[in-house]
């Protein structure tokens, strides 16, 4: 059992944020509808009653009324306890490997995929620190930003998808990995100035791996290849290859070769005008000094 429960203190939802089901998740919905279903059948099928089971598995009856219908997303070490009070004997603790693939936003996880296969990743940011560079601090601080705002819910799920893809660095082989940022999204110091020394530090870490490539765009360039937007540039070990634009072809994924070559002639031009690789690791050294 875990702590918060040995002290009679039951994980509600307040405590247990980001993990409500995507509606139009129709995958997730039913993977999670039917783990639910397992959960309610085991624990009636042991004479326990919700509040009974909930305060024996460390959450309120509340989560548990709602994980077994479908409509929460169980936690790991929710389904490890609920193996041990059940006496599943490991089958209920093994759905957490059905349960993990579906706990991110839907187009999260098809974007993490993508990157997941992707032998090469290029990718342009013009307003904020891409998401794969972003520290949790720096995360939670650019979604709370949004207006209309999102639910504290919402932003504890979001940020926990987006730090999820950033395993992309765990990969080995590693991928070959270019980043272009804008020096005005290193300047803005989101989240106050502790977030933002670590959000530089965070920075100056990735660009120092061995698969990666850091660049900054300077103010000082009056005019270059990405005032349209972001871009984003994926291959695969195939050869084929994915990339988008939020100033091109309504910023959906395209894999037309015509398209895709505007897109490379872009990226690659951004890249010529941006700083070097080292010029631009030094300039984020200075930032930092400067804070």
């Amino acid at each position: 059992m875990s702590v918060d429960a040995e002290a009679g203190l039951l994980k509600t939802e307040a405590d247990e944020p980001g993990w409500e089901v995507d509606p139009d998740d129709e995958w997730g919905v039913a993977v999670i509808a039917t783990v639910g279903r397992q959960l309610k059948l085991r624990r009636e099928a042991v004479g326990m009653r919700a509040a009974e089971f909930g305060a024996a598995v460390g959450y309120g009856e509340d989560m548990v009324y709602k994980v077994e219908g479908g409509k929460r997303i169980p936690k790991q070490d929710y389904l490890n306890e609920a193996d041990v009070v059940l006496n599943a004997g490991g089958l209920i603790a093994a759905t957490w490997e059905d349960v993990k693939k579906v706990r991110y936003p839907k187009k999260v996880r098809e974007l993490a995929k993508l990157e997941a296969q992707a032998v090469e990743i290029g990718l342009y940011e013009c307003n904020i620190i891409a998401g794969l560079l972003q520290t949790p601090e720096h995360a939670r601080a650019v979604i709370s930003a949004a207006q209309p705002p999102y639910s504290p819910d919402d932003v504890e799920r979001m940020v926990t998808a987006r730090l999820a893809r950033q395993s992309v660095f765990e990969r080995d082989p590693a991928p070959s990995i270019h980043f272009v940022l804008e020096e005005a999204a290193l300047r803005r110091p989101i989240g106050g100035t502790m977030v933002w020394r670590q959000q530089l530090e965070r920075l100056l870490e990735v660009g120092r791996l061995h698969n990666v490539v850091l660049q900054v765009m300077p103010l000082n360039s009056e005019v270059h290849s990405g005032l349209d937007g972001r871009i984003e540039v994926l291959k695969f070990p195939d050869g084929t290859t994915v990339g988008r634009s939020d100033g091109a072809f309504n910023g959906r994924p395209t894999t037309d070769p015509k398209q895709l070559r505007i897109l490379e002639l872009r990226y690659g031009t951004i890249r010529a005008q941006a700083l070097s690789p080292g010029e631009s690791l030094a300039f984020i050294e200075q930032l930092l000094g400067e804070t």
